[in-house]
């Protein structure tokens, strides 16, 4: 068996099983119990399962930070979600210090909680009101089992696990569900496409988690074409439309490329191409994953009922299910004469930039008290690398002028990297309805002209 690269560790349940034994202790010596939210900044490994274990048997909430984000980013949430101990890995020492400082942590417990609580997690970091998903321990075995049996994972698995585990996603449709059916998982610290191929080839996976930024950047690898992937029954992939081009270029090497559709607050394992039929529907998210009811809304939207939805959002005294429980997902889909669904837009102004969610208004809020700026707006505009990307407008103060170069040295301190507008538009105005809101499609749509 090929040694694990440097980053990387193997992992079966008891792996996880004995490094939480030592993690419960230490959160019990520090004080930590039923009530408490613990959160851990740092990449990939086997720590961070460990104390999603320790925290369910205490009792306490765990929260995963994502890394990518800005020391202020960070900070709110933090604060918004009242942590009560911060741990981080030795590479996110500073940020982690910043955070704790302008979350002003420890804080105290956050009210709202119930037992069986086992994880929050952010659908955003935002500079407004940020955005927790509550998901209990019941509906995160719930989603195991669903996503067990949407992948077919047994003992036999073999599961190349290289997104963040501070996503949903990376943590909940492989890596879990994997570890629970007794497969094996060889987690890497951080992607690198040269690295997966060379571990596809080595290792031999049976299967991996891969978004669409992450397969485009294996499909140009030099090393693609020579590499053998006899070993993989299939990948998965997810969090946005995956462009056809990439799913036939996994196809033409034979390997089946299944869908999972789901959201931060969904669990994520809500609608699932299997393995078996992914190669006769391409383009399609596939049908109900177990347990999962879903129906569309009279516009096409996408409403989801099932036992792996989030309890409810942190400090939210409003429910986010409808009077029939049904969670509205903003997402648009279509379903064929075989039952299977195909998303084919968003009703919300959401962007997804390589799998990474992005609000207009993070970025249009912090411009809104700039002395240049009179109006601005963000859209989404396709990418052939990210899927979307974010484009800035803005419109001048009469008299003055917007310098691009300030902009982006403001964004740079106050927005993760992959959040920052690709591009900055200077235009006279916006279009705008009659109650003077911004008609964002029209926007995109000029801007696509202009580009074309």
């Amino acid at each position: 068996m090929a040694a694990a690269p440097a980053g990387a560790v193997d992992l079966c349940a008891a792996d996880v099983e004995r490094a939480a034994d030592a993690e419960e202790a230490a959160l019990r010596a520090a004080g930590l119990g039923a009530g408490d939210t613990l959160a851990w900044l740092g990449l990939n490994g086997l720590r961070p399962l460990a104390l999603l274990e320790a925290c369910g048997r205490i009792g306490a909430r765990y929260l995963p930070l994502n890394w990518r984000l800005a020391g202020m980013e960070l900070g709110l949430i933090a604060q918004h979600a009242d942590v009560q101990r911060l741990l981080h890995d030795e590479a996110h020492a500073e940020l982690a210090a910043a955070v704790a400082a302008i979350g002003s942590l420890p804080r105290e417990r956050a009210p709202g909680h119930q037992p069986g609580d086992r994880l929050l997690v952010y659908t955003s970091g935002t500079t407004g009101a940020p955005k927790g998903a509550v998901h209990t321990a019941a509906g995160m075995a719930a989603n195991i089992a669903a996503a067990i049996d949407a992948q077919g994972l047994d003992v036999q698995t073999r599961t190349l696990a290289v997104l963040p585990l501070f996503h949903v996603g990376g943590l909940c449709i492989q890596v879990l569900p994997t570890l629970a059916a007794g497969g094996t998982v060889r987690l890497h610290a951080r992607f690198d496409p040269g690295v997966w191929l060379h571990d596809v080839a080595t290792w031999r996976p049976t299967t991996s988690l891969l978004v669409p930024a992450v397969m485009k950047a294996i499909v140009e690898h030099p090393d693609w074409a020579c590499t053998d992937l006899s070993s993989l029954r299939f990948i998965n992939s997810g969090s946005q439309v995956v462009p056809p081009s990439l799913i036939e270029a996994f196809h033409a090497r034979g390997v089946p490329v299944a869908q999972v559709y789901g959201s931060t607050e969904t669990g994520p394992v809500s609608i699932v191409l299997r393995p078996d039929e992914a190669m006769a529907a391409v383009g399609a998210c596939g049908r109900p994953a177990l347990g999962v009811q879903v129906k569309l809304g009279a516009d096409g939207e996408v409403l989801l009922k099932a036992p792996n939805l989030l309890r409810t959002y942190h400090r939210s005294e409003a429910p986010p299910f409808d009077a029939e429980g049904f969670f509205a997902t903003g997402d648009l889909a279509e379903a064929d004469d075989q039952g299977r669904y195909r998303i084919v837009g968003r009703s919300k102004e959401l962007i997804i930039s390589g799998g990474e969610n992005i609000h207009p208004a993070e970025i249009e809020n912090l411009l809104a008290q700039h002395p240049d700026v009179a109006d601005c707006c963000v859209v989404g505009l396709p990418d052939a690398r990210w899927g979307e990307v974010p484009v800035l407008v803005v419109v001048p103060h009469p008299g003055r002028t917007v310098d691009k170069s300030a902009l982006r040295a403001l964004f740079d301190a106050r927005l993760a990297r992959f959040k920052h507008p690709r591009h900055i538009v200077v235009a006279a105005s916006l279009p705008k309805t009659a109650l003077g809101k911004v008609q964002r499609s029209t926007l995109a749509q000029t801007l696509l002209r202009q580009a074309g």
